[in-house]
């Protein structure tokens, strides 16, 4: 590793053991514990419910420090898991080291470090997020040599008291800068944080949608993450969720990733972005613009979009957010730079330019060439995402696409260059396949397609029934048509699902 990328590094167990966290070994860990004061040990795991849970050791001696770290712990699976019988439930939790980070928030100074589930047998279990994200991508890299690379787009709402002083224009939340965006030091301090974790910041911003509601101020922001491995793009988006919930906590207002708020204002959405890599080289596009194997991916992400929502977009609120006019997709299409399509290509540095010596005439140095930034977008889902499954859904779509022989005329046949939600395109939106309005239509849709996503055993056929079962429980068929106009409903709707996710 080199010095610098230790010296800038915000992880403090890269910058105190020198290395990077993907090498760290059980000894790191100690090491670490032992130098720096640490107290507590925190097991950090994601169940079924794809939430986030602990359990808490306090350091009492190197050979209990060697236990835990050695062998795990045993949990009652059957809690955890609902196809776990609690006639035989134990399961063991054990440690991944490289994930380990400093816990920002406790008084003891403790450190958390995620874990993976075994089974009696000392084998994975099959139905754990997890694993079924792995899996995918084991199968993924198999068939393709292509390794898949994703990141987040955490979008989310604060909400406290208004105050009088500098109101911010309603719905023109966009970039806009302190003293106008009351929360900037929440987003920043979460910003630090999560890198503090582990986590590849990209960037942060305040979004579109600002409101008041009576005495209450609603503030939209975003934090996106840098492509990383697949699994770890998730632990990243599980650990941005539980930090900005955590300074919620902290700064006494709400932080909410649900996907509508009230009706009329901006939502919520998890927009992933995708690269695919051979050799460590970005395949997404050349000098030509996007290449084949994007097109490709692009039209299995297509082709299997319907039931991507029972892993994407699973509550009732999340077909509220998926209307036309709220730069939220409807349509199974996708376009450059298109933010009404499903799939969008944003812009990638592909033109050659000289821009930053345009901006800069005095520049003395030779620009850096920086490949590889190229992403394809998929802009269906939202806070509510139970995220290992729905990135394990989108590698074995983008494999899918990546197979077919067909995908390049299909690609083809769904590109639009039009902003869909015109009048003018109303020929156009009729000739394309809708994307489900509820919870029921998404689990139809995931029952529709299970034999492709059981397929390899990857999903296991009991984790699908209980996505089905469980997006069947809301009975919401239709609910759209229900509600519209009924703004009192839709707010008893927002109060029961704004922390469900």
């Amino acid at each position: 590793m080199r010095e610098y990328e230790v010296s800038l590094n915000p992880n403090k167990l890269v910058k105190f053991l020198k290395k990077p966290a993907n090498e760290f070994t059980r000894h790191d860990i100690i090491r670490f514990i032992d130098e720096n004061g640490i107290e507590m040990v925190n097991f950090r795991y994601v169940a079924e419910d794809g939430k986030l849970k602990t359990l808490n050791f306090v350091v009492t001696s190197r050979d209990y420090l060697e236990s835990i770290l050695s062998t795990g712990e045993r949990v009652d699976g059957s809690s955890l898991f609902s196809y776990v019988e609690a006639a035989s439930s134990d399961l063991y939790v054990i440690p991944r080291f490289s994930s380990a980070f400093v816990n920002p928030f406790s008084e003891v100074p403790s450190l958390d470090i995620l874990c993976s589930f075994y089974t009696k047998d000392g084998h994975p279990l099959e139905s754990a997020p997890e694993h079924i994200l792995k899996k995918a991508h084991a199968e993924f890299k198999k068939a393709t040599g292509l390794t898949f690379k994703a990141m987040g787009e955490l979008e989310f709402y604060v909400f406290g008291k208004k105050e009088p002083l500098y109101p911010a224009e309603d719905q023109k939340g966009y970039h806009i800068s302190q003293p106008f965006c009351k929360w900037e030091n929440l987003r920043k301090e979460a910003m630090s944080l999560m890198a503090q974790t582990g986590s590849k910041i990209k960037y942060g911003h305040s979004e579109v949608g600002n409101f008041t509601s009576g005495d209450e101020y609603f503030e939209q922001h975003e934090i996106e993450f840098q492509p990383v491995d697949a699994e770890d793009a998730a632990d990243q988006l599980v650990i941005g969720k539980w930090i900005l919930r955590m300074l919620g906590q902290k700064y006494g207002v709400n932080v909410s990733f649900a996907p509508k708020i009230t009706s009329g204002k901006a939502g919520s959405g998890m927009h992933i972005h995708i690269q695919a890599e051979k050799d460590g080289i970005n395949q997404m596009a050349d000098d030509n613009g996007i290449t084949d194997t994007a097109k490709k991916i692009i039209s299995g992400l297509l082709e299997k979009a319907r039931a991507l929502t029972a892993f994407g977009n699973t509550v009732p609120l999340s077909y509220l957010r998926l209307v036309p006019h709220q730069e939220a997709p409807t349509n199974i299409c996708w376009g450059d730079t298109n933010r009404s399509a499903l799939v969008r290509v944003p812009l990638g540095w592909i033109a050659k330019t000289n821009m930053v010596r345009d901006a800069n005439p005095y520049e003395r140095y030779d620009v850096p060439y920086i490949p590889g930034k190229q992403t394809i977008e998929i802009r269906t889902p939202d806070g509510s995402a139970d995220i290992y499954h729905l990135l394990a859904g989108i590698i074995m779509a983008a494999q899918y696409g990546l197979e077919n022989p067909d995908a390049l005329k299909r690609s083809e046949e769904l590109y639009v260059s039009v902003n869909i939600f015109k009048d003018e395109n109303k020929s156009r939106t009729g000739a394309l396949e809708h994307l489900p309005v509820s919870c029921f239509e998404s689990a139809e849709a995931l029952e529709k397609d299970r034999s492709f996503f059981e397929r390899n055993n990857i999903f296991p056929a009991g984790t699908v029934d209980r996505v089905i079962k469980y997006l069947r429980s809301f009975d919401d068929k239709n609910l759209s048509e229900k509600l519209y106009g009924k703004d009192e409903e839709i707010r008893e709707l927002v109060k029961k699902f704004m922390h469900h996710m």
